[in-house]
C-alpha cells in the first residue's frame, strides 16, 4: 500500500470534533508515563460500566475459559482486563506521538537474535503474536529495532486511518502494509525474506477454520499459519509481549521458530498453536483481549455460548 497522505478533505468541518480530540489526547499523551497507567486504569473502569455489551462478553469468556476460578476471582479479573483496556488507549498514543528515544526506554527485548538470524538466512518470518491489549505499543517497540510488515484493514473515517497509519509506520518506515484478504502479497513478502505481524487467534468464522480445542472449549481455529508457513517457505517465531507491574515498559519475548511446522496435518498445527495461545494467555490473562467473542462460531449442533 502507498504511503498515508495528508489530504486537504480533512480541514473540512466534519472532521473538527476529532482533531480536537486527537489534540487533547495529544497534550495528555506527553505527560510522564505513571500518569498514563492512571488515567489508563480510570478509563478502564469507566468503560466497564458503560460498555455493556462487551462487558457482557468478556464475563462470559472468563466463565468459558476460567471455571476454576471463583466468581470474586473473575469478577476481579474482569476490572483488571478493562483496566487493562484502558491503558491501551493510551499506549496506541503513545506509541504514534512519542519521541523514539523516549518510548525505547520502556523495551525490554528477549529473543530478537532468533529474528535476526532468519533475515541473515533470507528466510521469511511469520511472527505468530496474539491479540492482547498491548499489541499496539509493542509493535511499535519492535518496530523500532527490526522491520515487521502488518496485515492491515482501512479505518472507515479517512481522517483517523491517516493517522494510525502515519503513527504506526513511522517506526517502520522500509515496511508494508497488507490488505487482510491480500494473501498474494502476504506470500511475496514472506518469500522475500521478511518479517510480517500475524495473530491467529480469533475467530474469522467457519469458512477458513476447523475446530480444536481451546481452554477446552471446540474453537474455530484458522488454517491459515499452515498454508502461509508453507506457500510462503517461512519460519513461524512466536511473539508475546506483557505490560511489566512495575511500570518500567514492555517485556517483549520472540521465541525460538517452531519446530516440524508445518505438521503431516492442519488438525494438528491448529491444536499445537492453541495449545500454545492458550499457554501465553495463562502467562497474563488480565491483558489478553476478551471482548472478542472467541468462541461465536460453533460446530454444527452444538449450543450457543453467547
Amino acid at each position: 500500500m502507498d504511503r498515508p497522505r495528508f489530504r486537504p478533505q480533512f480541514l473540512h468541518p466534519r472532521f473538527w470534533a476529532l482533531w480536537l480530540g486527537l489534540g487533547v489526547l495529544w497534550l495528555v499523551t506527553m505527560l510522564p508515563y505513571s500518569m498514563q497507567l492512571r488515567f489508563g486504569r480510570v478509563l478502564g473502569t469507566l468503560m466497564l460500566w458503560v460498555a455493556g455489551s462487551r462487558r457482557k462478553i468478556t464475563r462470559r469468556n472468563l466463565e468459558l475459559c476460567f471455571p476454576e476460578l471463583s466468581n470474586a476471582e473473575r469478577e476481579q479479573l474482569l476490572r483488571e482486563n478493562f483496566a487493562s483496556m484502558g491503558i491501551a488507549f493510551f499506549e496506541m498514543a503513545m506509541s504514534w506521538w512519542w519521541p523514539k528515544a523516549r518510548l525505547a526506554r520502556l523495551s525490554h527485548i528477549e529473543g530478537l537474535e532468533h529474528l535476526r538470524q532468519a533475515q541473515a538466512e533470507g528466510q521469511g518470518v511469520i511472527l505468530m503474536a496474539l491479540h492482547f491489549t498491548t499489541l499496539e505499543i509493542g509493535a511499535a517497540l519492535l518496530g523500532q529495532v527490526h522491520t515487521i510488515d502488518g496485515m492491515y484493514r482501512e479505518h472507515k473515517n479517512p481522517l483517523f486511518d491517516y493517522v494510525q497509519r502515519r503513527g504506526r509506520e513511522r517506526h517502520n518506515l522500509d515496511a508494508t502494509a497488507i490488505e487482510r484478504e491480500d494473501v498474494r502479497a502476504m506470500l511475496k513478502v514472506l518469500r522475500a525474506g521478511r518479517a510480517i505481524w500475524y495473530a491467529p487467534d480469533q475467530d474469522y468464522g467457519r469458512k477458513q477454520s476447523i475446530f480444536v480445542p481451546l481452554f477446552g472449549i471446540e474453537a474455530a481455529t484458522v488454517t491459515a499459519t499452515t498454508k502461509f508457513a508453507r506457500l510462503g517457505r517461512a519460519r513461524v517465531l512466536p511473539f508475546t509481549q506483557q505490560r511489566l507491574a512495575d511500570g518500567s515498559g514492555y517485556r517483549l519475548v520472540i521465541h525460538p521458530p517452531l519446530a516440524d511446522f508445518p505438521g503431516d496435518t492442519e488438525e494438528e498445527d491448529c491444536l499445537r498453536i492453541n495449545r500454545w495461545v492458550e499457554g501465553s494467555v495463562r502467562e497474563c490473562p488480565e491483558q489478553y483481549l476478551w471482548a472478542h467473542r472467541r468462541f461465536k462460531t460453533r460446530p454444527e449442533g452444538a449450543p450457543k455460548l453467547y
